[in-house]
């Protein structure tokens, strides 16, 4: 076994790309750990649809990364206080959703601490039937990992905040996220342990399960190779939201000037369908604003701006546009 130093890196973007990188660059019969640390950002599962998941509104407040893995699950939740671990190894049929084979080790590393934690369900690890690691994998054809989370001291409370979604009436083929009864490891632990200090103490566990393990510190030029697949997949807007799965959202919300109905149809992450309905008056038809977001990102700033010269009053009467916008793309009301 081989860990990976990620020298410190806290860019879930980064990551990311440093995990796939791994899988498919590295050398074949050999075993690897990787362990990161994120900075507050939401990790998305690849079957699912991103505005599913989040709060958008609460995520640009407060400037949380939102990031596609290839791996699938629902969303997590990352910030300083959860270390991820990173199982890679040749792809084995036997392996292949054994989670139990890569929480093993780590589970075993937890008890000697005095957290009682046991695997539970499929990929859950659980202390008292709470959930302080998710767990999921990815195949490609010779390579594999496994990989989960492990909760020491995450704000809970941001959690909830981040993964709140209140966006209406949405109906997608997306894979839904099953919210769990979480917990901190830092609950069930006698003495208070921040999360440089918990990191070794789960490596030199793991270090004593394994024989020959040792560590590995990449090259200047496979970090460049890193940074370029972090820019071209890991940031792109196409990967984190245009691949989300289509769907259908009606938005309806009644204003002073009357009812408006929206029917929007999304796929990969661009409207497709955009119609209008309601019992409002205006004086310029309504098509005019559906032709111009049909094609459109699904994204608050590209409709922004799509409607920069758009007047709302002709349209539906005394309405102000930002009222309108947050109809088509925002979160419903408290």
């Amino acid at each position: 076994m081989i860990f990976i130093e990620n020298e410190g890196n806290n860019d879930p973007f980064l990551n990311l790309a440093l995990e796939e990188y791994i899988l498919r660059n590295f050398d074949e019969g050999q075993d690897y750990l990787l362990f990161y640390i994120n900075e507050p950002s939401i990790i998305i599962g690849r079957n699912q649809n991103t505005l599913e998941e989040i709060n958008h509104s609460y995520v640009e407040e407060k400037n949380i990364k939102v990031v596609r893995r290839i791996s699938g699950g629902g969303a997590v939740y990352h910030d300083f206080g959860n270390l991820n671990f990173s199982f890679i190894t040749d792809y084995d049929v036997k392996s292949l959703n054994n989670f139990r084979k890569f929480t093993e080790p780590v589970i075993k590393v937890l008890n000697k601490i005095g957290v009682p934690a046991e695997l539970k369900g499929r990929n859950d690890i659980v202390v008292n039937d709470r959930k302080i690691s998710g767990n999921a994998q990815f195949s490609s054809v010779k390579r594999m990992f496994s990989h989960g989370t492990l909760l020491l001291d995450s704000d809970l409370d941001e959690v909830t905040r981040a993964l709140q979604v209140k966006m209406s009436k949405i109906q997608s083929k997306g894979h839904k996220s099953v919210r769990s009864r979480v917990a901190n490891i830092s609950e069930f632990l006698e003495e208070s342990l921040d999360i440089e200090s918990f990191r070794t103490i789960i490596l030199k566990g793991l270090y004593e399960e394994r024989e020959e393990f040792e560590t590995y510190h990449l090259t200047a030029e496979e970090w460049e190779e890193v940074r370029q697949l972090k820019t071209e997949k890991y940031e792109a807007w196409d990967w984190n939201y245009g691949r989300s799965p289509k769907f259908n959202i009606q938005r309806t919300s009644r204003f002073p000037v009357g009812e408006i109905d929206l029917r929007i149809f999304v796929n990969k992450g661009y409207i497709e369908e955009f119609k209008i309905f309601g019992d409002f008056f205006g004086k310029e038809p309504v098509s005019d604003i559906e032709n111009k977001l049909i094609g459109a990102r699904y994204e608050k700033l590209e409709i922004e701006s799509l409607l920069a010269n758009i007047d709302t009053r002709f349209y539906f009467g005394d309405l102000p546009k930002k009222d309108f916008i947050n109809l088509v793309y925002g979160e419903d009301e408290e």
